[in-house]
């Protein structure tokens, strides 16, 4: 994993140098985050599960861990898990919270609820989070699934002239939807770089401790959790979006963990389908 902290690392940093804080002529009117969106994030999306399979599509046994950087303490906490102890005490949506719910099977509906919020909708489990602009605050009181998300839209140095570069390991190249993060896995890889036109960088805090993965795998409250959302160009084969999800959590986590998830767009919501948050319960254990 200690790629995979350097990636997360000099991505963040190379799209950080070019955030994209829309600052008005004189003369000219102030933009808004709505109207001065580098790229469109809008619509319905479908995941599309090629990668992952059996710790996204099933709930995995307890105790399968593999390429996770968890330390001894998370090891113990994870091999605790106890799925009826959850659903007695009213816990089932632990893994869909912010930590978890990019990798839910399902559906995402995104939408502007207003020039400076945009919200993203979840039919698994029946989720909702706001991504918010601008100066607004946490509303305080007792922490949520989803927790509160601070957004900022973020562009290629010099505008839209090129594609954002990150450094991996010891080369440097654009990153590629996929289950190792440049296209080994997953959607199709884009004609140009993953983050050309820009990026919508999310920052969340003030949420609860959940799931990483169903069968019990913890993030606390104490974790950093930063996306990057890119929507990719139609190369032919639809419009693709891009999420790429770095946990640290000095809890439970050795290490950045990194999830690379790709939707697809649908035409409409016709599709759309809330459920509650539900695991369903691990197979028996191997004999």
């Amino acid at each position: 994993m200690k790629r995979a902290l350097v990636l997360g690392a000099a991505f963040a940093c190379s799209l950080g140098a070019a955030t994209a804080a829309a600052q008005p002529r004189a003369g000219a009117s102030a933009q808004t985050p709505r109207s001065s969106a580098p790229i469109d994030l809008t619509g319905y999306w479908v995941a599309v599960v090629t990668e992952d399979w059996r710790h996204r599509m099933a709930t995995p046994r307890k105790g399968d861990f593999e390429s996770l950087p968890l330390n001894a303490e998370g090891r113990r906490v994870a091999n605790e898990w106890n799925l009826e102890a959850d659903n007695a005490a009213g816990l089932q949506c632990r893994a869909f919270g912010v930590g978890g719910i990019m990798r839910q099977p399902g559906r995402l509906h995104i939408t502007w609820a207003d020039d400076d919020t945009l919200k993203v909708e979840f039919d698994a489990g029946t989720q909702t989070r706001q991504l918010e602009f601008g100066n607004a605050q946490p509303a305080g009181g007792e922490a949520t699934w989803q927790g509160f998300s601070r957004a900022e839209w973020q562009r290629p140095p010099g505008g839209n002239a090129g594609p954002v570069r990150a450094q991996i390991g010891n080369s440097t190249g654009p990153i590629a939807p996929g289950g190792g993060g440049r296209g080994q896995r997953g959607g199709p890889a884009p004609s140009a770089a993953l983050t050309e036109g820009g990026a919508l960088k999310v920052s969340t805090t003030g949420f609860r401790a959940g799931y990483l993965r169903k069968n019990g795998v913890p993030y606390s409250e104490a974790a950093t959790i930063t996306e990057y959302f890119h929507r990719l160009p139609d190369t032919g084969s639809g419009d693709w979006l891009h999420v790429l999800t770095i946990v640290e959590d000095p809890r439970y986590l050795n290490d950045a963990f990194l999830t690379s998830t790709h939707f697809k767009r649908e035409p409409n919501g016709s599709k759309w389908n809330p459920t509650a948050c539900r695991t369903a319960p691990p197979p028996p254990p191997a004999p």
